[in-house]
C-alpha cells in the first residue's frame, strides 16, 4: 500500500521550491536590488583599484611580499614572479584581477559569516545540530543549482557569482571554527575562568588564539572552494578567467581552455601559499627585522601610490559605455565582437558578456544590459520571444537569410529527413540543450516515423564542430543540428536535409533587441544598434578566421579594416 502511495502520489517538491523563490523575488525585490547595486559597485571599485596598478608593479610587489613572509625559501617568490608574468604575457591580466576580486570578496564574506556562526555552534549543541545538516546540504548540492536562485535574486554579473560562491565556500570556515574552539584544552579554559575572565575575554584572549591555526585552515579551504566556483559563476555573467574556460569548453578549444585553466591554477597556488605562510606557529616564525618591516612598508606605499595614479588616469579617460550580451555561439561571437570593436573604435567603452540563451533574454528584459544582436527569430528563440518581447524593444533584423536544420556531409546518400534510417548510429549530434534547433530536432524525431529509435545527443557548439570534423576526416556518416551562417559551410561540403513536414522551421533572421528605455537613456547607442546590419558572407568570413586560430577581437578588427566605410555608416 505504501509503495503504491509513493508511486502514485508524487510530492510536488519542485513546485514548492519554485513558489518560495518566486515569493522571495516578488516581495524582497528592493532588498535584493540594494544588495545587487551595492555589491556590483563594490566589485567594480575593487576591480578598478587593483586594475589601476600597473601589472609589473603589482607582480614585483607580490614577489617582495612573498620573499618577506617565506624567509629563506625562494621557491614561492620565484613561482609568484614567473607565474604572474606568464598570466600577463598571455593577455589574461584583467581576467586575473576580476577573478581575484570575486574570490576575495566571497572569502571575506565567508569569514564574516562563518567565524561567528562557528563560534555559536561551538557554544551550543542545539545550534550545532541544526546547522550541521544545512552545511551538509550546502557542500553536497551541485554548484550549478545555486546559480538558479542567484540569477532570480540578483540578475547577472559578479553579484550572483559571489552569492553562489559564498554558499558553496562557507561550510569549511564554519566547521573548522567550531572544531578549533571545541578542541581548546579544558585546562586552559579553566585557568581563564579562575582568573575571573568574562566570556568575551576568554573567547578573544584564549579560545580564538589557540584555535587560530584550525580556523585559518578552514578559511584556506573556503578560498579554494570559491576558486572552484569561478567557471560556474561565469555562466551567469561573472567576469574573469572562468569566462575564458567556459568559452573554450563551448568551442572545444583545448589550447585556450588550458591557458585560462592554468592561470586559475597559478592564482590558486599563490593565494594558498600566502594564507599558509600566515598560519605558521609563532615559535616557528623567523624574527622580523627592522629592514624587512621597512621594505614591506615602502612596497605597500608604492602600491597605494600606483593605485591612486591609475584610478585618476582611468577617470580622465572615461568613455561612453554600453553593455552587450550574447549567446556563446560561433555566429554570435563573430557579430558581437565586430560590433564591439567598431564601437570601441568610435569612442565607446564596451562590455561583452556571454550568457545562456534564456538568461540573455531575461537580462535584457530586466534592464541589466543594454542590447543584444543575437535574437534568432522567428523559430530558434521563439519561446524566449513569446515570454519577454513585451519587455524589450525589437529593432528588427541585422542579418537576413539565416537558416537552421538537420545537416549532413554531401557524401551521404540522403537528401531528406524522410531518407534517414540507420545512419550515424541513429544519433543526431546537437548543441546546447536549451537551443531552439535542438528542440526542433527533438520534435523531428517524434514527427517522422522513420526516426523512431533515433536520439538527439546534446553537447555544445564546440563539441558538435569537433565531432563533425572527425566524422568528415574518417568519411563517416553524421547528422548534426546545423545552421547558417556558420564557418563550417566554407570549410566543409555540407547540405541541409529537406524537411517535408516543416518541423525545423523556415528561413530566419538575426535581430537586434534592446532594453525598453535605451532610446531615452542612451540615444546614441540606440541609433548604432538600429543601424547595425551586415551579410551572411561577412559573418562567415569572421567566423572562419576565428575557427582558424585568430582571436575574436583580431578577426573582428580585420573585417572592420576591410569594410571601414560600411562600419562608419553605422555611426552616422
Amino acid at each position: 500500500m505504501l509503495n503504491l502511495l509513493l508511486l502514485t502520489s508524487k510530492i510536488p517538491l519542485a513546485e514548492y521550491v519554485e513558489k518560495i523563490v518566486n515569493w522571495l523575488t516578488d516581495n524582497w525585490t528592493g532588498f535584493f536590488g540594494a544588495i545587487q547595486t551595492g555589491g556590483q559597485a563594490l566589485m567594480d571599485w575593487s576591480n578598478a583599484a587593483l586594475g589601476a596598478i600597473q601589472p609589473i608593479i603589482l607582480i614585483i610587489a607580490l614577489t617582495i611580499f612573498a620573499l618577506l613572509i617565506s624567509g629563506k625559501k625562494w621557491t614561492f617568490p620565484l613561482f609568484t614572479a614567473l607565474g604572474l608574468l606568464l598570466v600577463w604575457n598571455q593577455g589574461l591580466w584583467s581576467d586575473l584581477i576580476q577573478t581575484t576580486t570575486l574570490v576575495l570578496l566571497s572569502s571575506i564574506l565567508a569569514i564574516i559569516i562563518g567565524v561567528p556562526l562557528g563560534i555559536w555552534m561551538s557554544k551550543s549543541n542545539t545550534v550545532d545540530k541544526i546547522v550541521q545538516p544545512l552545511l551538509d546540504l550546502m557542500q553536497t548540492m551541485p554548484g550549478f543549482v545555486y546559480l538558479i536562485p542567484a540569477v532570480a535574486f540578483f540578475g547577472i554579473g559578479a553579484v550572483p557569482g559571489i552569492f553562489a560562491s559564498l554558499i558553496f565556500a562557507l561550510p569549511p570556515t564554519v566547521r573548522f571554527t567550531s572544531l578549533g574552539i571545541r578542541q581548546v584544552p579544558t585546562e586552559m579554559e579553566e585557568a581563564a575562568d579562575s582568573f575571573g575572565s568574562t566570556a568575551w575575554q576568554k573567547l578573544f584572549k584564549v579560545e580564538l588564539p589557540l584555535a587560530k591555526s584550525t580556523i585559518l585552515a578552514g578559511v584556506n579551504q573556503s578560498i579554494m572552494l570559491a576558486l572552484s566556483m569561478v567557471v560556474m559563476a561565469s555562466m551567469v555573467g561573472a567576469p574573469g578567467l572562468g569566462q575564458g574556460v567556459l568559452a573554450a569548453v563551448q568551442k572545444a578549444d583545448v589550447g585556450s581552455g588550458f591557458v585560462s585553466g592554468f592561470a586559475l591554477v597559478i592564482l590558486a597556488i599563490v593565494i594558498d601559499r600566502f594564507v599558509q605562510f600566515t598560519n605558521v606557529e609563532p615559535a616557528k616564525q623567523e624574527p622580523k627585522s627592522p629592514m624587512k618591516k621597512w621594505i614591506g612598508a615602502i612596497t605597500a606605499v608604492i602600491l597605494l601610490g600606483s593605485m591612486v595614479v591609475g584610478l585618476f588616469h582611468t577617470q580622465q579617460q572615461s568613455k561612453k559605455s554600453v553593455d552587450l550580451v550574447y549567446v556563446q555561439w560561433d555566429s554570435e561571437v563573430a557579430s558581437n565582437n565586430v560590433l564591439a570593436e567598431a564601437m570601441r573604435q568610435h569612442g565607446y567603452q564596451v562590455n561583452l558578456t556571454p550568457l545562456d540563451n534564456a538568461v540573455m533574454w531575461q537580462t535584457l528584459a530586466n534592464g541589466q544590459a543594454d542590447a543584444s544582436v543575437s535574437a534568432w527569430l522567428p523559430n530558434t528563440q521563439k519561446a524566449q520571444y513569446q515570454k519577454y518581447h513585451d519587455q524589450l524593444d525589437i529593432l528588427g533584423p541585422n542579418l537576413k537569410g539565416a537558416r537552421v536544420g538537420l545537416v549532413v556531409p554531401s557524401y551521404m546518400d540522403v537528401d531528406s529527413i524522410d531518407d534517414l534510417q540507420q545512419e550515424a548510429d541513429q544519433t543526431i549530434t546537437g548543441i546546447e540543450p536549451g537551443a531552439g534547433v535542438v528542440a526542433a530536432a527533438q520534435k523531428a524525431v517524434k514527427e517522422y516515423p522513420n526516426l523512431s529509435g533515433w536520439q538527439v545527443q546534446t553537447s555544445s557548439t564546440g563539441s558538435m564542430a569537433v565531432t563533425l570534423d572527425k566524422a568528415i576526416k574518417q568519411h563517416q556518416p553524421i547528422v548534426i543540428t546545423g545552421w547558417s551562417p556558420h564557418w563550417m559551410w566554407q570549410k566543409y561540403d555540407l547540405k541541409y536535409l529537406a524537411d517535408p513536414k516543416g518541423v525545423m522551421g523556415k528561413s530566419e533572421s538575426l535581430n537586434t533587441m534592446t532594453r525598453k528605455d535605451l532610446k531615452e537613456s542612451k540615444p546614441d547607442v540606440y541609433k548604432v544598434m538600429k543601424k547595425f546590419k551586415w551579410q551572411p558572407d561577412d559573418m562567415e568570413s569572421v567566423m572562419l578566421d576565428i575557427s582558424g586560430g585568430s582571436t575574436p577581437q583580431s578577426a573582428a578588427k580585420k573585417w572592420i579594416k576591410a569594410h571601414q566605410k560600411e562600419v562608419d555608416a553605422w555611426f552616422e
